[in-house]
């Protein structure tokens, strides 16, 4: 899997940026930079003067690549679930309905590592900021409208695959679609909970959210 993964580029909605930030070293150092920040200070204290100030250059540099901190984030996130996909559709590839069906819970749940294929993203943290800001990136009165311009394409887009791998394990389940969209936004809950609200949550040390989310998965399409 690495070895096709080095070969790869994120391809991200090209609607969400003014300028692809991967098309030269400023824009990839914004985008490190931008993960970083976000990571000590959470989205809402974020500002693009206090990435500038981080990286070295001018706020009105970060605004040619970025309309503002939300497309950012945007950019973020669609980033991170391509980034998932690509392992969801290697590690799945070949394998049996029932354990391509396994497999995907475990590549979408897990604790994430960093990929050394992109040297300028470091996943563990954006896996953070994922689990933490995810749902700022649509919880807005602009949702609908940013639907429809498709920035959201590629999160949905793997909901999609996974609701698939559902229907060839039960194809007479009723709801493959709310299973599928709890699995993964629930794992970024549970991974939340269990660092921050460990008495309402049974993910601790040594239960993962991927050991609760294949028992819920199997159980219920079994019962």
């Amino acid at each position: 899997m690495d070895s096709l993964l080095s070969n790869l580029k994120i391809a991200v909605p090209e609607q969400i940026y003014v300028k692809d930030p991967e098309s030269s070293a400023l824009g990839k150092r914004i985008v490190e930079h931008g993960i970083i920040l976000l990571d000590q200070v959470g989205f809402d204290s974020f500002t693009f003067k206090k990435l500038g100030h981080l990286i070295g250059s001018n706020e009105s540099s970060i605004y040619r690549y970025f309309e503002s901190k939300h497309k950012l984030l945007l950019y973020l996130s669609s980033w991170y679930w391509a980034w998932v996909e690509y392992q969801l559709v290697i590690e799945t590839h070949n394998l049996a309905p029932k354990d391509k069906l396994e497999k995907a819970i475990t590549v979408l749940t897990r604790t994430v590592k960093e990929d050394s294929n992109f040297s300028h993203i470091n996943e563990i943290n954006l896996n953070r900021i994922i689990i933490n800001e995810n749902s700022k990136s649509f919880l807005t009165k602009e949702v609908d409208q940013e639907n429809k311009d498709g920035y959201f394409v590629i999160y949905k887009r793997v909901i999609h695959r996974l609701k698939d791998m559902i229907n060839a394990v039960n194809p007479d389940y009723s709801y493959p679609s709310s299973l599928a969209s709890t699995v993964i936004d629930g794992s970024l809950h549970q991974h939340f909970l269990k660092q921050h609200f460990s008495s309402i949550t049974d993910c601790c040390t040594h239960v993962t959210p991927t050991e609760f989310y294949k028992d819920l998965v199997f159980n219920t399409l079994t019962s």
